[in-house]
């Protein structure tokens, strides 16, 4: 991850990583298009790229509203539930939610404006039919993060 905030660092300030999986919290007065374009310009010249990459880039306060519309007490119950952030990317929650496959005794979904958000029952995960979204049409528009990643990266967030 180092070496990916060092190529952003040649276009954007205070460029800071999460895990290694692509998490990235930066400054930048550009637009979040444009901002995806470069990230993504970034991780194609400078790596192999070898699976799909779906780039979001977000302004701070749209981030902090996906969080500001998660379900009440989402999160709140981490020995029982597992608990899950899907961001929308170039597509919509009426064009994501016929995919959204859910088991009753495991699943709930709700649906946000930015993002949907899923709940499972960790005692019951296998259950979950939640993992057919990949084999979806729009799977490719999403990026998934579970909600300490979410929280953790809000957390970042300086502006």
């Amino acid at each position: 991850m180092a070496e990916l905030r060092a190529h952003l660092g040649e276009s954007f300030g205070d460029v800071r990583t999460y895990i290694a999986s692509g998490n990235i919290v930066l400054c930048s007065d550009a637009a979040a298009d444009a901002v995806a374009g470069v990230v993504d310009e970034v991780l194609h010249r400078h790596f192999v790229v070898t699976r799909l990459v779906t780039t979001l880039a977000l302004p701070a306060d749209a981030y902090r509203e996906v969080l500001a519309q998660a379900p009440e007490g989402f999160g709140s119950e981490p020995d029982v539930y597992r608990y899950d952030v899907g961001f929308y990317v170039g597509t919509d929650r009426e064009e994501v939610a016929p995919h959204l496959a859910t088991h009753p005794d495991v699943d709930t979904v709700e649906l946000g404006e930015r993002a949907f958000y899923h709940r499972r029952v960790t005692a019951l995960a296998s259950r979950s039919r939640m993992s057919k979204i990949v084999s979806s049409p729009v799977y490719p528009r999403l990026t998934i993060r579970n909600w300490r990643t979410t929280t953790t990266l809000a957390g970042m967030l300086t502006s």
